[in-house]
């Protein structure tokens, strides 16, 4: 699944004859399509967190998926969007060896979540050696220097970035120069 559940709108309309704000996602509908499932993949940082529009007011009270289906396994494999090869090596683990794969303590595939971006990071050296950017374009930044001081939320990052990469391995945030945003977000 992808995505919030969005359970209802009020006070936004559309409205029923009584005033009372009607079901947009027949959140009933999620559960009749998963009561089959081994367990569900939510797909995205919404499915797992619920994310912006979970946010309070959160008048369409918008629903991570684990909160709506309660009684399987729920795989959460956070991203905006998730890695393309996270998402089919989640699919490939389970049908290869017919088991869910381990999950870290929020639920996620530890394979791909259980290690920092920091440890994983080619300017870890660089941070080890206190050595770090200090403003955009400086030369330590021409140097390839750490981006600690710039924002980068690597060292407390738990994803396959800095591994895996985006766009079939070609790159990541840090080595296109722009420090680690945090992503997945952790949940509230």
């Amino acid at each position: 699944m992808a995505g919030t559940i969005t359970i209802k709108v009020r006070r936004n309309g559309p409205y029923r004859v009584d005033g009372e704000g009607v079901t947009i996602i027949d959140w009933q509908g999620q559960k009749y399509a998963a009561k089959d499932a081994k367990a569900i993949i939510s797909w995205g940082a919404c499915a797992s967190y619920g994310c912006v529009q979970a946010a309070k007011p959160n008048p369409t009270r918008a629903t991570p998926v684990h909160k709506v289906i309660t009684d399987k396994p729920i795989i959460k494999v956070p991203g905006c969007p998730p890695i393309a090869e996270v998402m089919t090596g989640v699919i490939t683990y389970m049908l290869t060896f017919d088991r869910l794969p381990e999950l870290d303590r929020q639920g996620r595939p530890a394979m791909f979540y259980g290690q920092r971006i920091h440890d994983k990071c080619y300017r870890r050296p660089h941070f080890d050696a206190g050595q770090f950017v200090e403003e955009w374009d400086d030369e330590n930044a021409r140097k390839g220097y750490c981006l600690y001081k710039m924002g980068c939320k690597g060292p407390t990052t738990y994803n396959a970035c800095s591994t895996v990469r985006w766009n079939e391995g070609t790159s990541f945030p840090i080595q296109s120069g722009h420090g680690c945003i945090g992503m997945p977000p952790f949940p509230p």
